[in-house]
This record gives structure tokens, sequence and C-alpha cells, in this order.
């Protein structure tokens, strides 16, 4: 998988209005009403992290999940990290 260029990433940050890109990574941060809606949401995601086989840099803090993305094996952001901040969203955020 190539590492996207930055012109590529601010074109597809477009799309994720909640995350920033800085270092060679996209991150965000969602807060829940509580630890167990928070931890149950990061069950989920964990899940999607399988499928995809791509995992997060997150960590927890009570009712607060940070997460950053980004390719190791590329040195920065590819196509990957996208896909699994669209599923990442579908399952914090879904859609009505």
């Amino acid at each position: 998988m190539s590492r996207l260029t930055p012109d590529e990433i601010e074109q597809r940050m477009l799309r994720f209005p909640d995350w920033e890109y800085y270092e060679d990574a996209i991150h965000a941060e969602f807060e829940f009403e509580n630890f167990k809606d928070c931890f149950s949401a990061m069950s989920r995601i964990a899940f999607e992290c399988e499928a995809l086989n791509h995992h997060p840099n997150w960590s927890n803090v009570y009712n607060v999940l940070t997460i950053s993305l980004s390719t190791h094996s590329a040195n920065g952001v590819t196509k990957k990290d996208f896909d699994l901040a669209e599923a990442i969203e579908n399952i914090v955020e879904p859609e009505d």
C-alpha cells in the first residue's frame, strides 16, 4: 500500500471533518456518555480493525476515545487509514 500525497490526504480529509492530519497520521477524539458506551464502541471498532487487518493507535480515558491512524509499513497515511476511519465513523456516529 503506497503512502498518499499531501494533496490526496487533504482531499480525503474533506469527508472527515472531525479528524485532523498531522505528524503523518490522521487523528480523532470521540466523547461518549460514559465509560460503558465508549468501551462498547471500542469493541465494535476492534472487530472492524481485525476485518481490515489494520489497527489504530488509540487510548481511552473514561468516556473519551482518542485514535490515530497511519500505515506503519508506508511510513504515513494510506487508503487503508481512510477505510478504517470510515468504518469508525459508521460505528461512532451512524447515519440515520
